[in-house]
């Protein structure tokens, strides 16, 4: 189970702080797959009343995090390969293939610069083994290139399977042979964005997510 919050962390908002704990130990392992969410422990070691509690795990379980069973309760959900292969990895390639070919014939200066700097802090962060952070660092590449895009309908659908796609990226992270695997990568598409060739970028996102299909 996870541990007892931090002492004296009084949150703004009880519930959104909650629910930013529970991601972290869901995605930091202390959570795993199959483990239970009992609103009584999670009260009791927060220190938050049970209603913010319920929320949170109503709001996780929206995210796809958490799953909730008849008699049993809710639980940290699995992230299965065969999910990966189906569901999440066709719907990036919708989504992603129409966000790089909007942004890709003319990036804008401030896109490519965002970009670079995120890559940047991949580099640290695989220097220094943080896959959450690496995790962060990837889903927020990809969403900048998605916002950049502009159409806000597919902003909201990506942002439905996101919590869904980092939890995978996270998972995978120890199936990267190096740790720097994951800026290269990145590095290799902000490359490919600023030669606005759209053929060629279209390729790089392709390849980039399909790559996910078999991690090893």
């Amino acid at each position: 189970m996870i541990a007892s919050a931090p002492v004296g962390a009084v949150p703004e908002s009880r519930r959104d702080w909650l629910l930013r704990w529970l991601r972290a130990a869901i995605a930091g392992g202390e959570l795993k797959p199959g483990d239970r969410l009992v609103e009584r422990d999670i009260s009791a070691r927060s220190g938050v009343s049970r209603g913010p509690v319920r929320e949170a795990i109503m709001l996780l379980e929206q995210e796809g995090l958490v799953v909730t069973h008849p008699y049993r309760g809710a639980e940290v959900a699995r992230v299965s390969q065969r999910e990966v292969r189906e569901v999440l990895v066709p719907m990036r390639l919708i989504i992603e293939r129409f966000a790089f070919r909007e942004v890709g014939a003319a990036p804008e200066r401030d896109l490519l610069d965002r970009l670079a700097t995120l890559v940047a802090q991949m580099r640290t962060a695989a220097d220094g083994a943080q896959a959450e952070r690496l995790a962060d660092l990837d889903v927020e590449f990809h969403e900048a290139v998605i916002k950049s895009a502009g159409h806000p309908q597919t902003l909201q659908i990506w942002r439905t399977i996101q919590p869904r796609v980092r939890a995978y990226f996270v998972r995978d992270a120890p199936a990267h042979a190096r740790p720097d695997e994951i800026p290269e990568q990145h590095q290799g598409l902000l490359d490919v964005l600023r030669s606005a060739d759209l053929a060629a970028i279209d390729a790089a996102v392709v390849a980039h997510i399909e790559a996910y299909l078999d991690p090893s």
